[in-house]
């Protein structure tokens, strides 16, 4: 299957496997580039030398291109009486725990925008394709990264997203509908038009001059194939790779994706302080999202909750991100996967032609 997603990086399969910051694994991004489409790892929540180490990990385990991610978020001062209401509305759960919350939030992920340590190791080491989410890079960022050869792909949510991405100069842009698990790439979460996988891949397919990557419900070959069919160059998934064995989830996660629960996913900025999907859980039918403190600050508070949670046995605080095919899902080791993804693919494209004769 030749795109121009497969061209630009020697790919056999016009696929992307997602990064999921806390789930992806330089072992599962390795084995997804080995088996020929694409591996990602994410470097949004670790410093520049946890994302050095983290890069040579994969290049241990594969020659093959692979992807890293970044968090764009604009950064947001530190609000501490928005914090304390965040705080105290959650406090009642906390004690529920036998637990006592922080009683200060801190800012847990510093964004890519102010973090010119990481632009030097992405520098150095010069991974094949650098990808963003929650908004753009500085100018002067863009241009060192490629100037270091990277290829480099932006997450966009909405056509005006996907055309500030083209003009920045940014090679390819993925097209992240509304059903897509984990977090919204939404540059502004004030200003959300929510639009699906599908009529967002045609508009941006349509309008951009770069390729443009499909994501959101996509679990198998059928959903690969309607992406391609409406302009895209390839796929990008994340739920479908979150229950391979080489991932970090937990079993509770796992047990998650693959229990009666699976496709009842819902967005919410209550885990993290941005809105995210995942299996709803405890945390989102009882937050007061009213209440809640900006991202990253927020999630300072979720992770804190969800270890109270946990400590007793209770996952319901836990962020399950998972999009809307959840219950598509298959517990394959990664390479399986992707060999069944492309045969599926392949079989979908062929039975599309026979139609059409």
């Amino acid at each position: 299957m030749k795109t121009a997603l497969t061209d630009r990086l020697g790919l056999s399969v016009p696929l992307i496997q997602a990064p999921m910051a806390g789930t992806s694994t330089a072992e599962l991004a390795a084995a997804v580039s080995n088996a020929g489409a694409l591996g990602s790892i994410a470097l949004g929540a670790i410093d520049a030398e946890a994302s050095r180490k983290a890069i040579r990990s994969v290049k241990t385990l594969t020659d093959r291109p692979f992807n890293v991610n970044l968090f764009c978020h604009a950064p947001i001062a530190a609000d501490p009486a928005r914090d304390a209401a965040w705080i105290d509305s959650l406090r009642p759960i906390f004690t529920e725990f036998s637990a006592v919350p922080p009683e200060r939030l801190n800012d847990i992920y510093q964004s890519f925008l102010t973090d010119d340590a990481k632009l030097a190791v992405l520098v150095e080491e010069k991974p094949a394709v650098v990808s963003v989410h929650f908004g753009l890079p500085r100018v002067d960022q863009i241009a060192a990264l490629k100037a270091a050869g990277c290829v480099l792909i932006a997450s966009a949510t909405t056509p005006e997203e996907g055309r500030a991405a083209v003009a920045a100069g940014f090679d390819m842009v993925i097209a992240q509908g509304v059903e897509a698990g984990g977090h919204r790439g939404v540059f502004d979460p004030a200003d959300d038009p929510r639009f699906a996988t599908l009529p967002l891949t045609r508009l941006l397919a349509r309008d951009l001059s770069v390729p443009v990557i499909a994501a959101g419900g996509i679990m198998d070959g059928a959903g690969i194939t309607a992406a391609l069919a409406l302009g895209a160059a390839g796929a990008q998934m994340g739920t479908a790779f979150a229950a391979c064995p080489e991932s970090a989830a937990d079993a509770a996660y796992r047990a998650a994706l693959a229990g009666a629960d699976a496709g009842r996913t819902r967005v919410s900025a209550a885990i993290s302080g941005r809105p995210a999907r995942g299996v709803e859980n405890a945390f989102m039918r009882r937050a007061d999202e009213t209440k809640i403190a900006a991202y990253p600050y927020a999630y300072d508070l979720g992770k804190a909750l969800n270890a109270a949670a946990k400590a007793k046995g209770d996952n319901g605080y836990a962020p399950h991100w998972a999009g809307q095919g959840a219950p598509l899902g298959r517990a394959l080791p990664a390479a399986e996967l992707v060999a069944t993804l492309e045969s599926e693919t392949r079989e979908a494209i062929a039975g599309l032609s026979a139609l059409s004769r």
